[in-house]
């Protein structure tokens, strides 16, 4: 049976992305097909390499391929990823496709650490990935990546000296903690920090980055805006405990966003803290903070809910020699893992228009 790149191309339009509701031949993921005597190859080539629908994807194109061709055919796909680049209005650092900003309408909800393990993820997941500490009043990114004593170096660039991030699990970190000492506080003004907003987008030198989290400050402050309109931001993460007062805070927050001005979309909300169980008897949670907080905003703002975080003790920065599959830490790197999932599925939807929109 002579089997033609036509054929292939036909059978594989019969797949779609779930996200981007149109067949994968339109959308330009099939690239490089070559035909052998018994076998096909091709590549499938994803928006991200965390895309949490591969494996169906991959499934749905051998199981295409055999229905509408020949069920004896072996055929091997290679699925690979290109990221593309988006953004709104702002400033765009040369080199960064997607700037993603985790936010939260007060502080004490675990922001920080889940931007963190973000970042970590899509790393982990084959991205290049920065993380910039934005929180300047309250940096934690500094000891949660155990860079505290790190001092940035400075290089040339195009005339222009950029700073070096430290590098922590593959993730680019940069700290407003690495330019002041240990204990000085922070009692900086709005020019100063309009200045060290600056020094953030364009004297860092991040190289090529799939996506740059940016750990934003918590509240609806000078910096926020300025942040928010200075940075040219893909979508902005919220970031909730279920108790009503954290909830209330971030409905504000995430009002502040869609205001005339800014309109930036908003990814998805998350909720930390939602329960905590015990070793001993795991099956028992204990809703601490109240129930479903995140998903009544998520549901009275129209905004993707994209999952609940539990309560874990002792969760302190990362280790070099900490498994998180094999720790205690495993319960919310596992969730942490579906979030960052769907997070990546909005940000497919918004690059093709899909995803809500601003009000």
């Amino acid at each position: 049976m002579n089997i033609t790149p036509k054929q292939i191309l036909k059978a594989l339009a019969y797949v779609d992305d779930p996200d981007l509701k149109k067949d994968i031949v339109t959308l330009g993921m099939v690239r490089n097909i070559h035909i052998e005597e018994g076998s096909i190859s091709f590549d499938l080539v994803l928006t991200t390499p965390a895309c949490p629908m591969k494996d169906m994807l991959k499934s749905a194109c051998i199981t295409s391929i055999h229905h509408f061709i020949d069920q004896g055919l072996q055929v091997n796909v290679n699925v690979t990823a290109e990221v593309k680049g988006t953004g709104g209005k702002g400033v765009y650092l040369q080199g960064v496709k997607n700037i993603i900003a985790i936010a939260s309408g007060k502080g004490g909800v675990g922001k920080s650490n889940i931007a963190y393990t973000i970042a970590k993820v899509l790393s982990q997941s084959g991205a290049s990935v920065g993380l910039m500490d934005a929180d300047i009043y309250g940096p934690s990114q500094a000891l949660l990546t155990g860079t505290a004593d790190y001092k940035p170096e400075s290089i040339s660039v195009d005339g222009h000296n950029r700073m070096i991030p430290a590098e922590v699990d593959g993730v680019k970190v940069f700290s407003i903690a690495y330019l002041v000492g240990k204990s000085d506080p922070i009692a900086w003004r709005g020019p100063m920090l309009s200045s060290a907003i600056k020094q953030f987008m364009q004297d860092v030198e991040w190289g090529n980055l799939d996506y740059l989290i940016v750990d934003m400050p918590p509240g609806t402050g000078d910096v926020q805006i300025t942040l928010a309109q200075s940075l040219a931001l893909t979508g902005v993460v919220m970031v909730t405990t279920p108790q009503d007062i954290a909830v209330s805070d971030a409905r504000r927050a995430l009002m502040m966003f869609k205001m005339q001005g800014l309109q930036i979309p908003i990814l998805g909300i998350i909720e930390n803290m939602s329960w905590f169980e015990t070793p001993d008897v795991p099956s028992k949670k204990y809703f601490i903070f109240g129930k479903k907080g995140g998903q009544l905003l998520s549901e009275e703002t129209q905004t993707p809910f994209l999952g609940s975080i539990p309560i874990v003790e002792d969760l302190t920065g990362p280790s070099d020699n900490r498994d998180d599959s094999n720790t205690s830490h495993s319960l919310i790197y596992k969730n942490v893992l579906h979030i960052t999932g769907q997070m990546v599925r909005e940000i497919a939807r918004v690059q093709s228009g899909k995803s809500p929109q601003p009000i």
